[in-house]
């Protein structure tokens, strides 16, 4: 380990898996450069310390009935956060900077956390931010008020095929909308997001220039702040994604690595959507038979009970299709 650098760094993830991963990967990257990584986390969908004990952990109570922490409109839920971590974080944090022990450089918080920004400025405290998904995901975010005027949005079942001319090559279909019971707070979150952005040090991505170099200099161009394709992360430092520091919220299912360890390096294809997106059963049937056709191994990863209950309903009719080929593709339907 290399000597510390006598600074601390302030992090701060949204509990959602596919968000605690790329932070707690930058945390490593970081404590790998020197820094001293202090984490806050809520107790909804907690962090266990042990998985990193070179890290220091302060939890966060966030009031949530079982109906809003269950909630299906990750929009509605992702607003609610800000509203019920506001106060405790606020708290949290200033407790933290009140230790004179080691200098905090700044907080590092993950960008749909949009209350952090007046807590930090209030706190006098630097906040960079994590954008945990593409940054061609990010500009289609920050163009939203744009496509509201061109009328883009909200979308129309008509407008699905024809091309967003501001963002080639998308087509209207593919605009990164959320479903929710409330589209003007959607609109609202979005608005937020790009304020509180503008007002951060810097934006942290988990991408490189050679992926999506022409998104990056769009937001260089359209953001005044600094921007950091550092990842990805995993690869940086590949210590950081071992079983051993493992940040899944759900139980690990280690039945198909038997079976992947028969196959040839790099053949095998990995479908996955994580713990929450959902797709209709027209979508899956469509992907799952596209997999049985491409007479590839492949393992899908099945986390939900709606892709499992659709995984029944095709399986028989892949093995049907699929006798007298080679076998090793229904081994990767039903493995994982």
């Amino acid at each position: 380990m290399e000597q510390r650098k006598g600074l601390k760094l302030i992090l701060f993830p949204m509990p959602l898996q596919g968000h605690l991963n790329p932070m707690l990967e930058l945390a490593n990257l970081l404590h790998h450069q020197g820094f001293s990584i202090t984490i806050i986390h809520t107790q909804f969908n907690p962090l266990n310390p042990s998985t990193y004990p070179h890290f220091t952990f302060h939890s966060i109570p966030v009031a949530l009935s079982q109906a809003e922490a269950s909630t299906s409109d990750i929009l509605a839920f992702i607003s609610l956060l800000n509203v019920k971590c506001s106060e405790p974080f606020r708290e949290c944090l200033a407790r933290l900077l009140s230790d004179n022990q080691e200098p905090v450089a700044c907080l590092i918080s993950d960008l749909l956390f949009h209350f952090t920004q007046p807590v930090a400025e209030s706190l006098k405290l630097p906040r960079i931010l994590l954008r945990t998904s593409a940054a061609f995901s990010f500009v289609a975010y920050a163009a939203f008020p744009l496509l509201l005027e061109k009328g883009y949005l909200p979308i129309q079942d008509s407008q699905l095929e024809e091309p967003v001319i501001e963002l080639p090559p998308l087509k209207v279909k593919d605009l990164p909308v959320l479903k929710t019971m409330d589209p003007e707070k959607y609109d609202e979150l979005v608005s937020g997001l790009k304020k509180e952005t503008e007002a951060s040090y810097g934006i942290i991505f988990n991408t490189f220039e050679d992926l999506e170099g022409s998104s990056l200099a769009t937001i260089r161009q359209e953001f005044n702040i600094p921007i950091f394709p550092i990842g990805p992360f995993h690869k940086c430092f590949p210590a950081a994604s071992s079983s051993s520091s493992s940040s899944s919220l759900l139980s690990q299912d280690q039945s198909c690595i038997p079976w992947l360890n028969c196959e040839a390096p790099k053949s095998v294809i990995y479908v996955s959507f994580g713990s929450i997106a959902a797709i209709r059963e027209a979508q899956f049937l469509e992907m799952a038979w596209g997999l049985a056709n491409s007479n590839q191994p492949f393992t899908f990863e099945k986390y939900n009970v709606a892709e499992r209950e659709h995984m029944r309903k095709v399986d028989k009719g892949i093995r049907e299709v699929s006798k007298g080929r080679d076998q090793k593709n229904l081994s990767g339907s039903s493995q994982c």
